[in-house]
């Protein structure tokens, strides 16, 4: 088990349920859009934001909008170390630094400080895009090995300061480099991990390589927190990484919505139901696991274990609870009908 560090009311490590992040694609000045796109992270599912703080303005921002956020909010920080500071002081509830731009040993420490005295841990970012020189140097590439180097040297520079609030990420645009990555960091470290590919692409693809990456290390056990990074809304990101926390057995907050792949047997527009079905159900946070069938003959059966479904056939379909049939109703009545069956539930 990892040691638990705390950003703003979020455990992380230590036990505590895996939480999910995304980062703002909003301006960092534009203090009310900011907000804004929290309030829709947090409606979707996040528990933790991040926020780019690239100049003097936008940490002026920051500190006005950390203030008034709903959710723990994280400060973004590359190449000026006196931006950590004044996020630091500015009600950032955790710092992520990269370790390939921060700056020498003197501006780390500067860090360190400001983090003590505010109570905050940092995360160590580490990136397959920025790794320190020597180590490009040294292995030709950003290799795993290289990752987990850069990640165990700027430890040990934190610690030499007497700071261990340290959360670690190792991220990497290649899944098969950040798994190994992680895998080997965890054998050999028990500081918690913020779990993410980079750089994976547009929301098609980007989804299915963080669900290799992210998903394969949480059913190993690794990872306490975690990101999935889409080229698009930020709300698609908190969809997904909930999505896969659920694929993965740890997280039941919310609808599980099994559906058969439709064959020659299917008489109804499946694919259509099945997703009017998930969009209806998106923000239900019972923990029901809901089953969209099209034959009604085998459906009911091949999704007996499923809380409540529906089935379809010719121009007509059943509802089913747990397996037992409970009402037969024309198809365009079997969404209306699904909704009112969970209501009940």
């Amino acid at each position: 088990m990892t040691r638990q560090i705390t950003v703003g009311n979020v455990k992380i490590g230590g036990g505590a349920p895996v939480s999910v992040q995304s980062m703002l694609n909003t301006k960092t000045t534009d203090v009310e859009a900011c907000l804004a796109q929290i309030e829709a992270l947090r409606a979707a599912g996040c528990d933790i934001v991040r926020l780019a703080v690239p100049d003097e303005d936008a940490a002026k921002s920051f500190s006005l909008i950390a203030a008034h956020s709903p959710l723990p909010l994280v400060a973004d920080i590359h190449f000026d170390y006196k931006l950590a500071i004044a996020a630091a002081e500015g009600y950032a509830a955790k710092i992520r630094i990269n370790p390939g731009n921060i700056g020498c040993e003197k501006r780390v420490r500067a860090v360190v400080d400001a983090c003590k005295a505010a109570g905050i841990p940092i995360r160590i970012g580490v990136n397959g895009g920025s790794l320190e020189k020597h180590l490009l140097d040294k292995y030709g590439s950003p290799t795993a090995d290289a990752l987990v180097e850069s990640a165990f040297g700027h430890i040990a520079l934190l610690e030499k300061y007497g700071f261990y609030d340290i959360c670690v990420s190792m991220k990497s645009s290649s899944v098969p480099t950040m798994m190994q990555a992680y895998r080997t960091f965890s054998k050999r470290s028990d500081y918690p991990l913020h779990v993410g590919v980079t750089e994976t692409g547009t929301e098609y693809m980007g989804t299915i390589k963080s669900a290799m990456g992210i998903g394969g290390l949480l059913c190993m056990g690794i990872g306490d927190t975690i990101r999935v990074s889409l080229t698009a809304d930020p709300v698609r990101e908190v969809y997904a990484a909930n999505a896969i926390l659920k694929a993965a057995g740890l997280r039941n907050r919310g609808v599980n919505i099994i559906s058969c792949p439709t064959c020659g047997r299917t008489k109804i527009d499946l694919i259509g139901l099945a997703s009017r079905v998930e969009g209806a159900l998106r923000d239900c946070e019972k923990p029901l696991t809901v089953a969209v069938m099209g034959c009604v003959v085998n459906g009911p059966g091949e999704a007996r274990e499923a809380d409540v479904g529906i089935a379809g056939g010719e121009d007509c379909g059943v509802i089913f609870v747990r397996g037992e049939l409970r009402e037969k109703v024309p198809y365009e009545q079997l969404l209306p009908a699904l909704l009112r069956y969970i209501e009940e539930l």
